[in-house]
């Protein structure tokens, strides 16, 4: 605990008390996932810039956002322009649902700082102010794949995510450990061939190229993709989404759920799907 947050006038309600109304908000506004990081456990693998808030907000509350199967399916090799407008439309949501868990972090007596979901403060190499996703993984949502992509437990890769930074004395998750397997599905769909067999061998500037040459393709201007997200959706334990997925595909998980610290330590890189 910092001096600051010893010193942080509080409106009485007990740490456990305003996890529950940080949940409660959460579902409230449609998020998935949710889940609260030490920030320490993620700076190694986050911006240097991202070292600056470390000294006034100890840890990271983040929420998943499930993104659409009926958007994502019809996906086979390039961003369609259904989902460029869902991909707006639920970072706009995520911007939403972070500002409410400030306001409630703010209103008991808490710092609190909702970072963007999906704003680009640098191009090269393209990212944002800090990643969701590592904040994700060491708040335990899920393990980093072989797409440099969060993959939870249930909705694999298919979530969008939103972090607010506080000194709120939280409890905090613990991250999972890698669990892709066999699968290959996101490397054998990849358009830009850049997913490698580990997350650390991502060639960033092969998805760089495509994802710029997306943002030439008929309404879509941005650099999104999408394949990666769309192959990796659903867990074992998920009869609704192992059913509709192939014969092959099915016989084949996207990963196993396994809820162990991570010891490979797996760094994921930007820009897989922009700064996220």
């Amino acid at each position: 605990m910092t001096a600051r947050e010893t010193q942080r006038p509080t409106d009485g309600t007990s740490p456990t008390a305003l996890e529950q109304r940080l949940r409660r908000a959460a579902e409230d506004g449609g998020a998935a996932a949710w889940g609260v990081a030490a920030l320490k456990q993620a700076l190694p693998y986050l911006p240097p810039e991202a070292v600056a808030f470390a000294a006034d907000f100890p840890r990271a509350v983040v929420l998943g956002y499930r993104l659409q199967d009926a958007v994502l399916d019809p996906i086979v090799d390039r961003p369609t322009p259904l989902y460029f407008h869902h991909y707006r439309q639920v970072n706009n949501q995520l911007d939403r649902l972070a500002l409410v868990q400030a306001d409630l972090l703010q209103s008991s007596g808490y710092r609190a700082l909702a970072v963007p979901a999906s704003q680009v403060i640098d191009r090269q190499p393209m990212r944002g102010h800090l990643s969701h996703r590592v904040l994700g993984w060491a708040a335990g949502l899920g393990f980093i794949g072989r797409s440099t992509l969060l993959v939870h437990p249930r909705w694999g890769a298919r979530l969008r995510y939103v972090t607010i930074l506080t000194d709120a004395p939280l409890p905090e998750g613990a991250p999972l450990v890698n669990a892709c397997g066999d699968c290959h599905a996101c490397a054998e769909a990849c358009p830009a061939q850049a997913i490698r067999e580990r997350s650390q061998d991502y060639d960033v500037a092969a998805c760089t190229a495509k994802l710029t040459e997306f943002t030439h393709l008929p309404f879509i201007g941005q650099h999104i993709c999408g394949v990666c997200v769309k192959t990796c959706g659903g867990g074992p334990h998920d009869p609704g989404r192992a059913a509709s997925r192939t014969a092959r595909e099915a016989a084949r998980p996207p990963f196993r759920a396994k809820n162990e610290l991570n010891r490979e330590g797996e760094r994921p890189r930007e820009p897989c799907e922009g700064p996220s």
